[in-house]
């Protein structure tokens, strides 16, 4: 690493934030103003160091980016689906960012429309994002969302499809979420807070008439909720729904009639949760209702959808996550999770034999797919594993015969999935808790703890991070890198109990399990410390901050995407996108005890003087999930703590918010950054 370039060193104005008589002095709280051009400046240094740090790696960039280009197919289409008449596919052009959006009506030979082309929409943008397509049911129209910033601030547009005339009906600051009455004409969308970002309302539109005239549908008045608006798969009802972390509420429309009013399905209670779906002149509803941990599946008549009268279809298990469901005319399919393996379960409605698709990896993810149509036969579903590409199933679920309809083409000539080696291991938590681990690796890979390994992991929100096949880890792997996903608690990959395991006053599990799979790989041998690393992003990234607090000496190097580190501070402020709604995945600090419990494990008012890994942290400027603030503060803070040589940076995009950069090629180069930062650290290690 070069040695005679110096970090920038933010200044120090103290600010002192009080809560329950507890003192916090935050050095670098000025950091949160976005206009202050002094803050500005301060990252823009953090990026110049950063490009100066790694400018002998600028060509080995540009090496693993077009090595990873090489690999995709750049002229790469969706698989069509079938959807009230038409045909819908998503393409890419060689050398091109972004996709085109297309349709046949009737038939795969029909002549192709081009809908939308983001590549001609982006001209002249730093960021784009085209979201939230929805058809009119004539077909005719199209409404869509743009995002210029990265911020997730859309404005929403009409286009008619059979002219190509872009409407009037421009609406500005929504959330991009939008869903057509079936009179062609009435649209429903939802907005935001503009301060705090948290979609509460629900409007509606008429085309033609001005968009301060739309009538305000529904608002959600508590700020832990959010709204969303959308039409169930029938067609019959539009839907909003009003979610929190723990609790949901729906209300019912018909479809058929837009200035009817929206009627409760069943009134919010705290802990219930249910979706639901129709059919037949019933919901069919997912639900935890009467302590279904790992939920069940229940049904009502549609006239009465009070929870009193739901009836159980399939019981709780206590083994068994229920997932979701997918409705057709003849069957249910039902996708469950069962000692963290994706499992599909097709149920005949006419009470014939049900069945399971058989799947023999122990590495591998299985889901349901684009299934819009009701009256069919077939199944789409996706399947992957860590080494096999992901391949697209279409699979007649009365024959039981099923077509490959894509299977992801790895380019370069190279590629061979018996090159590789996946394996399930289980570490031990230190309460006794088996964690599963998912790993791959060259079958050359020999165990005497000279390999490098990195180690990936989420944790939070009950999202299950399930085994998936990548093309650009590759290049990781074939330069003999062991890539490992540890499904730690706080995701949901063993159930509703493991998500409950690792929230709340239980958080600090999800950080112990992470290191207690650490050290299961250094003890059998498949790394050792000087060549484990680890990464996460946004609340991968709070794992990241705790775990370099609370183990450091186990890691030479650190990836921290978009990190979400001061969750003290964030979570007791209001104002800033998404804080109140998080309060059942954190807690709420205006409680004491939260308090104190976050305050234990916050990485920002953690940190200490002592030796730290090498660490890359990355984030975006116009971020509306993780405040650029946070991890820009976490680096400031650290400079003036770490008690060693290795290397902190800190990549801020400009340009870009929590995703990062929007186009396919772009995202690439930031990959190349990640990996030449991990190559390089082995590269002078060994």
């Amino acid at each position: 690493m070069i040695k005679n370039i110096q970090p920038p060193i933010a200044k120090v104005i103290p600010t002192v934030l009080e809560k329950f008589g507890d003192i916090r002095t935050d050095n670098y709280f000025w950091l949160k103003e976005r206009e202050d051009p002094e803050v500005i400046e301060y990252l823009n240094k953090e990026n110049e160091y950063y490009e100066a740090m790694t400018a002998h790696t600028k060509d080995f960039q540009k090496d693993l980016f077009e090595e990873m280009k090489a690999r995709i197919k750049e002229d790469d289409e969706s698989v069509p689906y079938l959807y009230n008449g038409y045909y819908y596919i998503t393409r890419f052009e060689k050398g091109k960012d972004y996709p085109i959006y297309s349709r046949k009506k009737g038939s795969l030979d029909a002549p192709e429309e081009i809908m939308f082309d983001c590549n001609e929409l982006a001209i002249g943008h730093k960021y784009f994002q085209l979201s939230g397509l929805s058809i009119s049911n004539d077909n005719q129209l199209a409404a869509y969302a743009v995002d210029i910033v990265g911020r997730r601030i859309y404005t929403l547009h009409v286009k008619n499809l059979t002219t190509g005339e872009i409407l009037i009906d421009k609406i500005e600051s929504t959330t991009g979420n939008s869903t057509w009455a079936n009179n062609n004409k009435t649209m429903f969308y939802t907005n935001q807070d503009p301060k705090t970002l948290r979609s509460d309302k629900v409007l509606k539109h008429v085309l033609g008439t001005a968009t301060e005239t739309d009538e305000l549908v529904y608002f959600e008045e508590d700020d832990t909720f959010d709204v969303a608006v959308g039409k169930e798969k029938s067609r019959k009802y539009i839907l909003i729904s009003s979610s929190s972390t723990l609790t949901t509420e729906f209300r019912t429309l018909l479809a058929d009639k837009p200035d009817g009013k929206f009627k409760v399905f069943q009134k919010r209670v705290r802990g219930l949760e249910y979706s639901i779906s129709y059919y037949g002149g019933y919901f069919y509803i997912v639900t935890n209702k009467d302590k279904a941990t790992n939920f069940k599946l229940m049904k009502t008549a549609e006239k009465f959808t009070n929870r009193k009268y739901w009836e159980e279809v399939i019981m709780h298990r206590e083994d068994v996550l229920l997932e979701d469901i997918d409705i057709f005319k003849d069957f249910l399919v039902v996708s469950e999770r069962s000692n963290g393996l994706n499992r599909i379960r097709i149920m005949p409605w006419n009470g014939d034999m049900e069945y399971f698709l058989p799947f023999e990896s122990e590495t591998y993810t299985a889901y349901t797919t684009a299934n819009v149509d009701f009256d069919t036969d077939i199944l789409r579903y996706g399947y992957q594993s860590m080494a096999t590409p992901s391949s697209l199933i279409d699979f007649n679920m009365k024959t039981k015969e099923k077509e490959v309809k894509k299977e992801q083409e790895v380019l370069g000539g190279s590629f061979d999935k018996n090159n590789y080696i996946e394996e399930r291991v289980w570490a031990t938590a230190k309460d006794g808790t088996k964690i599963p681990m998912s790993m791959v690796y060259h079958k050359d890979m020999q165990k005497t703890g000279d390999n490098p390994l990195l180690l990936y992991a989420y944790g939070s929100y009950g999202h299950s991070m399930d085994a998936y096949f990548s093309t650009t880890r590759l290049s990781l792997l074939d330069r003999g890198f062991i890539y490992v996903i540890a499904h730690i608690r706080g995701g949901e990959d063993l159930g509703r109990p493991w998500y409950e395991g690792g929230k709340l006053a239980k958080k600090k599990n999800t950080f112990t399990d992470f290191i207690d799979c650490s050290k299961y790989v250094i003890e059998h041998k498949y790394t050792s410390a000087k060549h484990l690393y680890a990464e996460g992003g946004s609340a991968g990234g709070l794992l990241m901050g705790a775990i370099i607090n609370m183990a450091p000496q186990l890691y030479n190097g650190i990836i921290a995407q978009v990190p979400f580190v001061d969750v003290v501070t964030t979570m007791l402020d209001d104002s800033i996108p998404l804080t109140t709604g998080e309060y059942d995945e954190w807690g709420n600090p205006n409680v004491k005890k939260y308090y104190k419990y976050m305050k234990s494990y916050s990485p920002y008012d953690n940190l200490k003087e002592k030796k730290y890994p090498n660490i890359y942290v990355s984030t975006g400027l116009h971020d509306s999930q993780v405040q650029y603030w946070e991890p820009a503060k976490w680096v400031a803070k650290m400079r003036t703590l770490k008690k060693d040589d290795t290397v902190l940076y800190l990549d801020t995009n400009m340009d870009a918010g929590h995703g990062g950069a929007s186009g396919r090629f772009e995202a690439l180069k930031e990959l190349a950054k990640e990996f030449s930062f991990l190559l390089y650290l082995e590269k002078i290690t060994n």
